[in-house]
């Protein structure tokens, strides 16, 4: 299992993770980008339970997706199939699976202060803390895309699945934008990556 792995975390991370995936009926597989999630747990019809992680992910992200889906895995295992995906439950077992990863052995010593706050009260996606989705992002290979918040007022953009929008005003986190074809009114994270017109 560690050959799967070791393109894809730090290498410093390498023993804690085989230790957290020493499960018979755990199966981790790797898959091409999907842009929805960047990755996902489910328990199979023969009690078998599978994680499976985006392979276009940067190595501190990639760890991150796998520690949250693990704790999913860990969660239903200690508490059961009745918790909420991203309660109580589950934030707690991230919180305290996650913590032996936060050291500079792992994490680059910019980020290891944003992990420490998002670990306070972790959420179902790491890229709704813009600061740590950001701090995230300087690590992924360069791309011809630009964030929502660089478009000038009144710009227009286009989204991963084609559809074009207007950028309109910010609100208090996110920015209103206008689709063209449509005239419906969208909010968008400031971290949101789109390809300006």
């Amino acid at each position: 299992m560690k050959s799967k792995f070791i393109d894809f975390i730090p290498h410093e991370a390498m023993p804690q993770v085989l230790k957290l995936l020493n499960h018979d009926n755990l199966t981790v597989k790797i898959k091409n980008e999907r842009k929805t999630r960047h990755g996902d747990y489910r328990k199979l019809p023969n009690d078998k339970h599978q994680i499976t992680i985006n392979s276009n992910l940067n190595k501190y992200r990639f760890l991150i997706t796998l520690i949250h889906e693990i704790a999913h895995f860990e969660a239903y295992r200690t508490y059961g199939k009745f918790i909420k995906p991203h309660g109580l439950e589950w934030k707690k077992t991230f919180q305290h699976l996650m913590f032996p990863f936060l050291n500079p052995a792992i994490f680059p010593n910019d980020i290891l202060p944003l992990l420490a706050r998002h670990f306070k009260n972790p959420k179902a996606s790491s890229d709704t803390d813009v600061a740590l989705a950001l701090a995230l992002k300087q690590f992924d290979p360069a791309n011809n895309k630009n964030y929502i918040f660089e478009v000038p007022l009144g710009g227009t953009f286009k989204l991963y699945n084609g559809r074009v929008f207007k950028m309109g005003k910010k609100r208090v986190k996110r920015f209103e934008c206008v689709e063209i074809g449509s005239g419906k009114l969208y909010l968008f994270n400031p971290n949101a990556e789109v390809e300006l017109l």
